[in-house]
């Protein structure tokens, strides 16, 4: 067993786990991506998106470039959420500016009957990536660990690409929903399998990108996504290497519709996107202060950052204030991680996320006082 440095700063850790901390934690979805110079440096050296994310070197160097810029509370595994089904065999690529591909697409019953939870080993890379990237933080703050959600998997492996509209997956969910099952079964067995070995290698906390979620019909997003992410969380280690516990955060894009469903999700912290009250959330599912409840996190609009700073302040107190004050005492109650409502755009200027992180350290600390 590697043995890791204490953590020095677990404000992020304590709010997952509902407890009182002296201001609100952040970190950014995508933090550590194309809107950084010396990310787009360091991608030029690597030849391609998956040549940085399969080199230890690279990964851990582009994943700790906005803690070496911003004082944020946790840094991101570098990775990519396609990875388990590449390890399936579909053969992934990147091509410059259009996105992840797949050389051979899930479409027909010949092609779900290969599928299988792909062995380990060959993820093995993103697992070096964790361990690697652990021992360089020394401790400085926790390191997050992801996946794909089972649903959002899906849509890539049918589609074999991004999609618009989503017809050729949502056809097989309506067509074959047997099939459709099937594939989610297996995604969701990899997942659990791909998180496990991850928190196995030093991940501190580890999340669900269910970035799909919210193209289904109702119905269909309890069937076909949510039930495969508890599919999912009912497999996770509740501990790291180091005996601490590991939080589970789930984000489904378009979720806030389905709150109240998600509540009693097996996990500790619930994401949410632009489109939620944050207040009204709270209510919903934040606990009642030394209740059970979910920490919640997000949710600013990524395009918030476009705006001078004077205006990025005014809409993070806006987002701070939504939430309300976080919980003060010392058992657990509602508290909140700041983040965006999705992924940061690569042409966001980085001076404008330096302000973005100063007025949520300064107002979320005013709240406290």
């Amino acid at each position: 067993m590697t043995a890791f440095a204490p953590l020095q700063n677990d404000t992020f850790l304590r709010a997952c786990m509902r407890q009182a901390t002296p201001y609100t934690p952040l970190w950014l979805m995508r933090q550590a991506g194309r809107y950084l110079p010396e990310y787009c440096a360091t991608r030029a050296k690597a030849g391609s998106f998956m040549g940085l994310a399969t080199n230890t070197d690279y990964a851990t160097e582009v994943t700790l470039q906005p803690l070496d810029r911003y004082p944020l509370d946790a840094a991101i595994l570098f990775s990519d959420i396609l990875t388990v089904p590449d390890a399936m065999g579909l053969g992934l690529t990147f091509a410059q500016g259009e996105g992840p591909r797949f050389a051979t697409a899930v479409r027909d019953e010949a092609a779900v009957a290969k599928l299988e939870v792909p062995d380990m080993d060959k993820l093995r890379y993103v697992f070096d990536a964790v361990t690697s990237i652990r021992k360089a933080l020394n401790g400085r703050v926790p390191l997050i660990g992801f996946s794909g959600s089972p649903w959002t998997l899906a849509c890539y492996m049918v589609e074999g690409k991004g999609s618009d509209d989503y017809r050729l997956v949502k056809s097989m969910l309506y067509s074959r929903p047997d099939l459709m099952h099937k594939i989610l079964a297996i995604n969701a067995d990899a997942v659990a399998a791909y998180l496990n070995a991850q928190i196995d290698a030093g991940a501190q906390a580890v999340m669900i990108f269910d970035s799909w979620g919210g193209v289904l019909a109702d119905g269909a997003f309890q069937n076909f996504s949510l039930e495969y992410t508890k599919r999912v969380l009912a497999q996770l280690k509740r501990t790291g290497v180091d005996g601490k516990v590991v939080p589970r955060l789930v984000f489904t894009k378009g979720g806030g519709l389905w709150l109240k469903e998600m509540a009693p999700l097996d996990c500790e912290v619930l994401g949410l996107d632009w489109t939620v009250n944050l207040g009204a959330a709270r209510a919903l599912v934040g606990g009642a202060e030394n209740g059970p409840g979910k920490a919640l996190q997000g949710n600013i609009d990524p395009n918030v950052l476009f705006a001078p700073p004077a205006q990025i302040a005014t809409e993070v107190a806006r987002v701070l204030d939504s939430f309300g004050t976080p919980y003060q005492g010392t058992g657990t109650g509602p508290t909140h991680i700041f983040n965006l409502g999705h992924g940061i755009s690569q042409y966001t200027p980085p001076e404008n996320v330096a302000a973005l992180v100063e007025a949520v350290h300064k107002h979320s600390k005013a709240q406290r006082s």
